[in-house]
């Protein structure tokens, strides 16, 4: 005969609750590309897992997007339609339950202030991640590679100067800066990592050192796929890795 012990049971499962609670509930918007929605999905559980020493998973809702289609909006400088798509899936994250967002992406913070404003809850700006990361090493000035919207224009370089007194250098030709952005669209969001490419990218990150670079950083979360730590001597700075760990201590309420 099977006894049930109700209030041993009612118990376990209060402390379930409260455990469970105690985790905000975080809202990913991915696709952009999935190869690098997924690192930030391992990071998200690993910082959560690491922190309660166990297998707590932390509260994701992901909302995949169509990289294809936003890759040709962009081309054809459609930008307020790509701001409509993410308001939506801010709104979508929100019906969710979702109380905070990330855009899992460096490029789509062009429009984080027209998305922002729309959104019914706060996103998490990856410049503040990347700002913050930076400052606490002491470093004022970092080399930045990414594609040419987060190269050439200041919806991330501003947010480090205003908020973190740091400035972002890129590399000072225009062709490499699109062929960087061209590695990202043609190769790295596709998964091709080519031997031929990566020793590209750290010789562009070898002339930024030249320039005065103090760090790198991989501003397209695509970039880490390729080059790492492991393969230079200057300080690297994962923007994935750092824009995940600012997600997951949203979740955790640090």
């Amino acid at each position: 005969m099977t006894i049930y012990n109700k209030t041993s049971t009612d118990s376990k499962n209060i402390h379930l609750d409260l455990h469970s609670s105690m985790l905000r509930k975080l809202g990913l918007i991915g696709g952009l590309s999935w190869h690098s929605t997924l690192e930030y999905y391992i990071y998200l559980n690993q910082i959560v897992n690491d922190h309660f020493g166990n297998n707590t998973n932390p509260p994701l809702v992901l909302l995949n997007l169509d990289q294809y289609c936003i890759h040709e909006l962009q081309r054809s400088d459609n930008w307020d339609v790509i701001a409509k798509m993410l308001i939506e899936a801010c709104h979508q994250l929100y019906k969710a339950g979702a109380s905070a967002v990330m855009f899992c992406a460096n490029t789509p913070h062009k429009v984080y202030n027209d998305v922002q404003q729309h959104s019914m809850i706060p996103i998490l700006h990856i410049g503040d991640a990347i700002g913050a990361a930076v400052k606490k090493r002491g470093f004022r000035k970092v080399g930045f590679i990414g594609t040419i919207f987060s190269m050439e224009e200041p919806f991330i370089s501003q947010v480090l100067k205003d908020n973190y007194g740091i400035d972002m250098i890129v590399p000072d030709k225009k062709e490499d800066r699109e062929k960087l952005h061209a590695i990202i669209q043609k190769e790295l969001v596709l998964g091709i990592l080519k031997p031929e490419t990566k020793k590209y990218i750290l010789d562009q990150i070898v002339l930024l050192e030249a320039m005065g670079a103090e760090g790198i950083i991989l501003g397209c979360t695509e970039f880490p796929l390729i080059v790492g730590q492991n393969d230079l001597e200057l300080p690297v700075f994962n923007t994935t890795l750092l824009h995940a760990q600012m997600g997951a201590d949203f979740i955790l309420g640090v």
